[in-house]
Formats: structure tokens, sequence, C-alpha cells
């Protein structure tokens, strides 16, 4: 695998602490999910954050709730509203994205805390038809190019 990060015995951010809370028992972004995404905004529910690869147009929504695994953690407001923050990026990629189809998901098999993916994909890109994760290293923004990326998409919220 290109990507020893995501290796399930690495410490977590989202891991309680001897007093069973987590940062304080305030929300924190896994280390992992931080170290390879960047924030794009601040929604009601979730962090959008845009995956720091150049090759695609790839969303995070990150809920901004502590310990939460899965999408049956959520109270069912939240997950309405996970809901339709996902409706959301996957609209915005949909319309402004590179690419011809769209994959989202949420498996969290490495990365515990939960997170969706929404990510475009095209006939031709460096891992079709296959799965993006571990086909190759990611292509990093430069500082520049980041701040490009960030303004691109701020300007379309």
């Amino acid at each position: 695998m290109f990507n020893t990060r995501y290796n399930k015995l690495a410490p977590q951010s989202n891991v309680a602490d001897s007093a069973g809370a987590v940062g304080g028992g305030k929300f924190t972004v896994d280390s992992r999910l931080g170290a390879d995404s960047f924030v794009l905004a601040q929604w009601p529910l979730c962090e959008l954050r845009r995956f720091d690869d150049q090759r695609y147009d790839w969303f995070m929504l990150v809920p901004k709730v502590p310990h939460c695994v899965e999408f049956l953690d959520l109270p069912l407001t939240q997950q309405q509203q996970l809901a339709q923050e996902t409706q959301q990026a996957a609209q915005l990629l949909k319309t402004h994205g590179r690419g011809t189809k769209l994959n989202v998901g949420a498996l969290g098999n490495v990365v515990s805390q939960l997170h969706v993916h929404l990510l475009m994909r095209a006939e031709g890109d460096p891992a079709w038809p296959g799965p993006v994760w571990g086909h190759s290293p990611a292509q990093r923004f430069s500082d520049a190019e980041k701040s490009a990326e960030i303004k691109r998409w701020q300007a379309l919220l």
C-alpha cells in the first residue's frame, strides 16, 4: 500500500482519553484526515474538506460531533442534516467538478471517525475504473495551488 498513514494501528485523534473525552470533549478531526485534506467551509453539521490530490475533485464531509463513528451514532435530526449537506456537496461537484461519475461513500474501516467521501471520477482517470484508495501517491497541491483551490470552491458555495 502506498499510504502508510492509514494503518489501523496508528493513533487516532478521535479515540477517547482515559476520562472518555475526545479532544477535551470537543470535536477534532482525525489526524490522518487532517493531514490529507484541507477545510473549504464550516457547514451547520460538517466541515467540508477538500482532499489534497490535484488529480480528483474530491470532498469529505466530517460531522463536527465528538465520538461519532457510525451514521447511526447521530440523532435523527443530524442524520437528516448530514443527508442535506451530502446532497449540497454532491450537487456542487456534479455542477462544477471535473468528471462524469460521482462516487459517494462512508467506509471507515481504517479511519473510524465518521466521514463521507464525495469524489468525481472520469473514464481514463489514473485509477479508473478501480478505487482511488491505495492506487498511487496523492499529487499534493502547492501552497499557492491550495489557496487557489480554496478560493475556487468558496466562490461557488
